[in-house]
């Protein structure tokens, strides 16, 4: 099977670039070189974007709303948390995929930045993705959510979710809100 030619656009472009893997960089070289790789083009017009801050074990979590286009009164949402590996990312890197979510799907988008390793130890990371989904779940509806409706897409702390939520030493509240999560 062929490779999709927009996949091949982008891994032409990362071997045309030459020089060090993200792997053998220091994280501040990987993100800088992340960031780089960014499509410049803006992106996809939405109705409305609206930078949140959330709270969290270790202070506020920033986080960003992605209104889509022809958005009802209240929708559900996807509480997306980006890829890298925990180390790499941003509420920027990912900024034209969310706001692409927004407009496919129809709901609204948060999307969250997480604290980043090794500055900030696992679980930091997981433990403010948690903290996010719950905010979204028990407040959601100050920011137009259905909160049932709602889901997690992304890559590595998404696919993390199912074996650090079930064991978490949390309150009954927060246990409640990973069920309905």
């Amino acid at each position: 099977m062929p490779l999709d030619p927009q996949s091949r656009f982008l891994l032409d472009q990362l071997a045309a670039q030459g020089g060090p893997q993200l792997h053998e960089m220091s994280p501040a070289q990987a993100r800088q070189a992340f960031e780089a790789m960014r499509i410049p083009a803006p992106g996809e017009s939405v109705a409305a974007t609206q930078d949140l801050r959330l709270p969290g074990p270790a202070g506020e979590i920033p986080a960003r709303l992605y209104v889509p286009e022809g958005a009802a009164a209240a929708s559900g949402a996807l509480v997306y948390f980006h890829g890298g590996g925990w180390v790499i990312g941003s509420l920027e890197t990912h900024e034209n995929l969310c706001k692409a979510l927004a407009n496919r799907s129809g709901a609204r988008v948060v999307s969250v930045d997480y604290r980043l390793a090794p500055e900030h130890r696992w679980p930091a990371a997981a433990e403010d993705c948690y903290a996010a989904a719950c905010q979204v779940a028990e407040n959601g509806a100050t920011l137009g959510i259905e909160a049932r409706a709602s889901r997690s897409p992304g890559t590595a702390p998404a696919a993390t979710w199912p074996p650090w939520w079930r064991c978490w030493p949390a309150s009954a509240a927060a246990r409640a809100c990973a069920t309905r999560c």
